[in-house]
């Protein structure tokens, strides 16, 4: 999970400005921005510069701060962009070819987007739109402060809109939740007990959730900005714990083993010993985390033809050679600090799966940037549609991880947070879960090489490039086969959740498939006028 903007990095690029008339907002694209050529592009398609002033005396009446907020939101948008995809939303499957600016490239790029919340309102991806409204209010809370007297009702006004447009875009992508009451939370309350006992602060309480597992249910309604969930470093396990203990004089000499590594190989030892700090934590660490790296035989076999298949083939060959190569090993070597009993390859299995699907990225006062573990917040479930999109900065004052809300939460519905920008393919592999909702990062991009030539021959070849494609996804469908093979009877979490994947790369290769008919279709007639209007140049040439 790699989530550790605070908000001062989220809200760097709006500014305020003021004079002794009129407060104004500064809306500015940092030059350290890692898209900034892309984004000054796109800017400047949209009218605008990559530093743009909104004055507020332009706006003096009550019915123009929608109007305000509109055009603040379409600079927040692009500034906001944190990812390519995040620019190329289609409200359809589509098929875009495009050569770049030196015509030496032509690209195929698929994309299968969401329907856009609101027929009214243009936005990139929904974590986009929440960056951009979420900025803006921070800004004007900061501008609240210090602009005049006389602008301040605007500010109050424009401030009541964004929370609204807030409300009203988080509403339209609320999930519902539904609590399964028969089954016991004691582990899971337990480890709430011992937080707060460590001065964990939480405003969630434990439940199972239909469809879900384990999730973080609101305890109480939970605004905008408000912290869901605040957790001292101090139960935070990391590298360090490894640094203090007896195994680290071993593992330090291993050329090339990573700090990951090590606190995996701690942590296997570590759920084991009844007088640890974190006893509690992992006695409520489920037994089995069903990620894709766990699938069996018949999960495996539903998956040929896909991706998916080959992502977990290629990821447990890779986990089996690091443990050959390194656990029995240390077993033999060292067997009293490395007991052979904790080191087995199905507890080792069971490691990788609790840091891939529980481990976060945490960025430290120093700047250094380390996985951990971070009890009670592993509760929190991942969705497209999350409350909570930033957190893992340690707040240097409190020396805790804030998890804030983006969006409004009500008092039992589950809090979601975003685990990262992942397709479901690695959500699978990793996590052991399909997201509800369209996922934008189910993308398929495609790089075809070709010459600088004059238009009627490059369509040509377009046309070819999208037979190729389209021959492509036609055997790739006839590989993965059709539903009704797939319909066989089993109670097993992973044959179901490979089928359900498997129905979704069938909706993508049809997606690809029907874009690419509507390209030839499109690059065809468009061939054909160039003949057309060639054929007329030749007429009137001659005459």
């Amino acid at each position: 999970m790699e989530n550790h903007k605070d908000c001062e990095e989220l809200y760097s690029s709006v500014k305020m400005t003021e004079n002794d008339e009129d407060c104004s907002l500064l809306f500015e694209l940092p030059e350290s921005d890692p898209l900034f050529e892309k984004k000054k592009k796109l800017l400047q398609s949209n009218g605008f510069g990559t530093k743009e002033l909104v004055y507020l005396n332009s706006y003096s009446c009550s019915h123009s701060k929608n109007a305000m907020l509109e055009e603040m939101l379409k600079r927040a948008r692009i500034i906001h962009l944190d990812e390519e995809n995040d620019g190329y939303i289609q409200t359809v499957p589509t098929l875009q070819v495009t050569d770049d600016e030196n015509g030496a490239e032509l690209q195929v790029e698929l994309y299968f987007g969401e329907v856009p919340v609101s027929p009214y309102v243009e936005f990139y991806s929904y974590r986009n739109e929440l960056e951009a409204l979420n900025s803006i209010l921070s800004l004007i809370d900061v501008s609240r402060l210090h602009c005049p007297l006389t602008r301040r009702d605007v500010l109050q006004e424009l401030h009541k809109a964004t929370l609204d447009r807030i409300q009203e875009f988080g509403d339209k992508s609320r999930l519902e939740t539904r609590i399964v009451e028969d089954l016991s939370i004691e582990k899971e309350e337990c480890v709430l007990r011992w937080g707060e006992r460590n001065d964990v602060r939480t405003k969630l309480k434990i439940a199972y959730v239909e469809g879900a597992g384990r999730g973080a249910i609101a305890a109480e309604d939970l605004k905008v900005g408000d912290v869901a969930l605040e957790i001292p470093m101090s139960i935070v396990i990391s590298e360090e714990l490894v640094l203090e203990s007896d195994m680290y004089p071993i593992l330090e000499k291993i050329d090339g083993i990573s700090s990951e590594t090590m606190i995996l190989l701690w942590s296997m030892k570590e759920k084991h010993n009844s007088n640890s700090k974190f006893n509690i934590y992992f006695n409520a660490l489920l037994e089995a985390f069903n990620t894709g790296l766990s699938f069996g035989i018949d999960a495996i076999m539903v998956l040929d033809g896909t991706l998916l298949l080959e992502e977990i083939i290629e990821a447990k060959k890779h986990l089996q050679a690091q443990y050959d190569e390194l656990v029995p090993a240390l077993c033999n070597d060292h067997p009293d600090i490395f007991p052979p009993e904790f080191y087995t390859w199905e507890q080792f299995l069971w490691a990788c799966e609790l840091w891939y699907s529980n481990g976060m990225k945490v960025m430290f006062s120093d700047g250094t940037l380390k996985t951990c573990l971070i009890p009670i917040a592993g509760f929190l479930n991942h969705s497209l549609y999350p409350h909570i999109m930033h957190y893992g900065k340690v707040d240097s004052k409190t020396n805790s991880l804030k998890f804030c809300v983006s969006k409004p939460c009500n008092t039992g519905e589950q809090c979601y947070l975003s685990y990262g920008n992942f397709s479901c393919s690695h959500l699978i592999t990793f996590y052991g879960f399909i997201p509800q909702g369209d996922n934008l990062y189910d993308v398929i991009p495609m790089e075809i090489d070709t010459p600088q030539i004059p238009t009627q021959a490059k369509l040509e070849i377009e046309m070819e490039v999208l037979r190729d494609i389209l021959s492509t996804y036609e055997s790739m469908m006839e590989n993965i086969g059709n539903t009704e093979q797939d319909n066989r009877k089993s109670n097993s979490w992973d044959v179901k959740l490979a089928m359900e994947y498997k129905d979704i790369q069938r909706r993508i290769i049809s997606s690809i498939i029907t874009s690419c008919y509507s390209g030839l279709n499109t690059v065809e007639n468009e061939l054909h006028r160039c003949v057309a209007v060639a054929g007329t140049g030749a007429e009137t040439g001659s005459e």
